[in-house]
């Protein structure tokens, strides 16, 4: 795995702190999961650019609970279907000749055995809250011509998910931002 991989977590931990801290005392012990709201990860370490999307299912299928019907099953299905297109997600420079090398898709959707949140809010109705977690591996034969990542077709693909936490790490040093529809275009 690249150092830069690695390094993030280390890197990021004060706005984590931060960030823990304030959704603690919004939503009172459901972590991150905010449905509109998704997460993704990007390094660039030489040649090798790592993206990892969290997402809560809401956005991406319109539900959390397990797929029973065969109309819920048939939007997993062409979510993972998707999702299993990076390069149809994520806007790079053509120049940069990226081809996906790994891609790894967890979901409680897939079958996968991955932790989801119980929300009890009251009501008397218990919540499950589901995330889809993907990870991609590019290799770029030309890594100098990356110099932005789009986030337009997530957005158009995904319409309920409004924004999109970023962290990214490249050789230019780190940041983080938030991005939306109306400003969908990262630079390295």
């Amino acid at each position: 795995m690249p150092r830069l991989l690695i390094a993030l977590p280390f890197a990021l931990l004060p706005l984590f702190a931060v960030a823990v801290h304030a959704d603690e005392q919004v939503h009172a012990g459901l972590g991150t999961h905010e449905h509109g709201v998704a997460q993704l990860d990007a390094a660039l370490d030489g040649s090798v650019l790592e993206l990892e999307l969290r997402s809560p299912a809401m956005n991406l299928v319109g539900f959390e609970h397990p797929a029973s019907s065969a109309e819920d099953q048939a939007k997993v299905a062409q979510m993972r279907k998707q999702l299993e297109q990076p390069l149809a997600l994520f806007q790079l420079d053509s120049g940069a000749g990226c081809h996906v090398t790994t891609q790894t898709l967890q979901s409680p959707l897939f079958g996968d055995q991955m932790p989801s949140e119980q929300d009890d809010d009251g009501d008397g109705d218990d919540h499950q809250h589901s995330e889809v977690h993907a990870h991609y591996q590019l290799t770029c034969s030309h890594p100098a011509a990356l110099h932005q990542l789009g986030l337009a077709p997530l957005f158009k693909t995904f319409p309920a998910t409004r924004r999109v936490q970023v962290q990214l790490i490249a050789p230019s040093g780190q940041q983080g931002l938030d991005a939306s529809a109306a400003a969908a275009t990262l630079t390295f």
